[in-house]
């Protein structure tokens, strides 16, 4: 059967089984379909990135009618009916038609419902399970506790055409990356009506103003999609393809986004597609059998977070998740994707025992299934989105996760460096008498920094659970705390790569991080709390600033140790490098509240240096012990350098310099 056979077919098919497909007293149904032949080939090949355009509930006019062209995949239902407030939640007002070409896609047009109306699908498995479900691809869901999806669009006017124009212009080259990870929910609240959390359109006046006058480059949203359980903070998606309802609608976080374009500041989003909840209206078991998820408990289940695995096997479920990822960056103008849980997804065994889990095909833990569906969603998203950037959370020694597929990498822009995380927090959180015994700990980052293309992250995960605040990390008395979190800081701006902070660690919050109230925004009226924001914003400019500090941030070429070995004193020194060799910087770090006279650093050429930054500057909050003027060096031999520059280190402080 030719192309157009098949599709003369269907529209016969379709005339007449209108009485089938409409049972109503109300207007007969209009034939309308906006599948075709080439999307279902697509869909069933794993190789259909838009599917939102396709399935879902879309507004239509039809034959001079106007209504709702509804499609779902539900392979194994018997019956698939669309329930909603049009029709009273009656099964049998609206029921589905199963396409001819055996896609599972079931699709009806319903005249009466329109934007704002609410449904559901009523399935009926050939297995006799029934249940409601939520529709994979609304835009729009209620609020939670309620669990029906809405009818909605997507119709938005932006105003970020000189953010995209120049994301576009600037695509490949090496700039500087501060990110803002944010909590929408718990950023800030309202006091005078219930403590409730702000909407996207409030968010839309506030934030863009805070993040531009800290300085950072761009925020990180926890994940925005639809998620029943507030307390999963947003890793418990039922609604993929729809923003939070709890905040506004999906218009209103456009505005919330395309705000924070306007001023200078990107969006990365978290993306989940590691797991899925036990929700009945969700995923899990959507049809009466394991469609979205593995069938196999030990590929399907994931025992830490009593949550479903998808079958990234399966075709058409690859091109769900891949077309909601395109749709992020499409619809929403994301300018990027952190990829959540990856090491969960990489590894058969991941937090199973022996007899939980089965190698795969050739005896080894890796899911493969997995590392293909990674990989393409990588190649993918850069193909159509060259100007955006993946994020990959991972927490293992998995090779090569920031490396390009055709090499054999995952693809990935980026990878969180989380050993680099671990390390510095606990070393900072050791008493500085006690660092001379764990200088490796610091310095050992440097071993693997360079092996992928690195993001420094202090997350959410490190300020929650009993892990306390970051600032109550620090040891010592309040001026200890502080002076070791302004150095802190200032390491971590001079360490190779990108970085990332979780809110409230800018201004030094004191209590762990509780997704049900705001941050401790009083603190930041109080001098020393004020002068940590202070920090981030020297540090974020100079960061701007200074090509020798993200120029080759994910190159050894940009990187050289001066002295590694000063244990005894607690005091590390390194270059970091820039194409031009006027742009290095020197950085010297005193992990201990001694201050240090006539430390001698080893520099290459004779020349006079200039302090640029110093984390005990009076005005951040610090004792303003400092090098005044230019710093003239000598020719005295010092770290197998024939010159050298006599610095007057500051107690618990870091010191930039840069050669006058």
């Amino acid at each position: 059967m030719t192309a157009a056979q098949k599709a003369k077919k269907q529209v016969e098919d379709l005339a007449t089984n209108k009485k089938e497909e409409q049972k109503s007293s109300s207007d007969k149904p209009v034939e309308a379909t906006l599948l075709t032949e080439f999307d279902i080939h697509l869909f069933r090949e794993g190789k259909h990135y838009h599917l939102y355009n396709k399935l879902g509930s879309h507004l239509m006019e039809y034959m001079g009618t106007e209504g709702v062209y509804f499609a779902v995949w539900a392979p194994n239902a018997e019956k698939v009916a669309v329930v909603g407030d049009f029709n009273n939640w009656d099964r049998d007002s609206n029921p589905m038609k199963a396409r001819w070409d055996g896609s599972g896609i079931w699709e009806v047009f319903i005249p009466g419902a329109k934007k704002g109306s609410l449904y559901k699908y009523f399935i009926r498995s050939n297995n006799g399970y029934e249940a409601d479900k939520g529709d994979p691809f609304a835009f729009q869901w209620e609020t939670p506790p309620n669990t029906a999806s809405v009818v909605w669009d997507l119709e938005n006017t932006w105003k970020d055409k000189v953010w995209m124009k120049d994301r576009k212009k600037k695509e490949g080259q090496a700039r500087p990356m501060s990110v803002y990870e944010l909590h929408l929910g718990s950023w800030k609240r309202v006091p005078e009506d219930n403590l409730r959390s702000l909407t996207y359109l409030e968010l839309a006046e506030q934030l863009p103003e805070y993040i531009k006058e800290l300085g950072f480059t761009h925020v990180e949203f926890m994940p925005v999609m639809e998620h029943p359980f507030f307390g999963s903070w947003g890793y418990q998606i039922t609604g993929y393809f729809a923003p939070s309802s709890r905040f506004g609608t999906p218009q209103e976080f456009m505005k919330l986004i395309d705000s924070l374009h306007q001023a200078g500041i990107g969006v990365i989003l978290d993306w989940v597609p590691s797991h899925f909840p036990s929700d009945l209206h969700g995923l899990h078991y959507f049809d009466g059998t394991y469609l979205y998820e593995h069938a196999d408990p030990k590929k399907g289940f994931h025992p830490d977070w009593q949550s479903y695995i998808f079958n990234y096997g399966r075709n058409e479920v690859r091109s769900f998740l891949i077309s909601n990822a395109v749709f992020w960056l499409d619809k929403f103008h994301a300018d990027g994707l952190r990829v959540d849980a990856v090491a969960s997804m990489l590894y058969l065994d991941y937090s199973r025992k022996e007899g939980e889990w089965e190698p795969n095909e050739h005896g080894g833990r890796e899911n493969l299934e997995a590392i293909s569906f990674l990989k393409e969603f990588n190649e993918v998203v850069y193909k159509e989105f060259p100007d955006a950037v993946t994020i990959a959370e991972e927490s293992t020694a998995w090779p090569m996760v920031s490396k390009p597929t055709y090499i054999g990498g995952l693809g990935f822009g980026m990878k969180w460096m989380m050993g680099w995380m671990h390390d510095t927090l606990k070393y900072f959180s050791e008493d500085p008498i006690n660092r001379k015994y764990h200088q490796n700990t610091i310095t050992f980052s440097s071993n693997y920094a360079f092996t992928e293309n690195f993001m420094l992250p202090l997350s959410h995960d490190e300020v929650v659970y009993g892990k306390q605040s970051i600032l109550n990390k620090m040891p010592g008395d309040d001026w200890n705390k502080f002076a070791n979190l302004r150095t802190l800081y200032a390491y971590m701006y001079a360490h190779p790569g990108t970085k990332l902070l979780f809110m409230g660690a800018e201004f030094g919050q004191t209590t762990e991080w509780n997704h049900d109230s705001s941050l401790e925004w009083h603190l930041t009226n109080e001098n020393s709390h004020r002068q940590v924001q202070e920090t981030f914003k020297v540090l974020n400019e100079l960061y701007k600033k200074e090509p020798a500090l993200y120029e080759k941030a994910f190159s050894h070429e940009g990187f050289e140790w001066v002295d590694i070995k000063d244990e005894e004193n607690s005091i590390i020194s390194f270059l970091r490098k820039g194409n031009d060799p006027k742009d290095h910087i020197l950085v010297v770090c005193n992990f201990t509240p001694v201050p240090r006279e006539n430390y001698r650093i080893g520099v290459e050429k004779e020349g006079k240096w200039k302090e640029i930054f110093n984390s005990d500057d009076a005005s951040l909050g610090g004792s303003n012990v400092k090098n005044e003027g230019e710093v003239e060096s000598t020719e005295l031999t010092a770290h197998g350098k024939d010159n050298s520059i006599s610095l007057t280190l500051p107690p618990m402080g870091v010191v930039y310099l840069k050669q006058a």
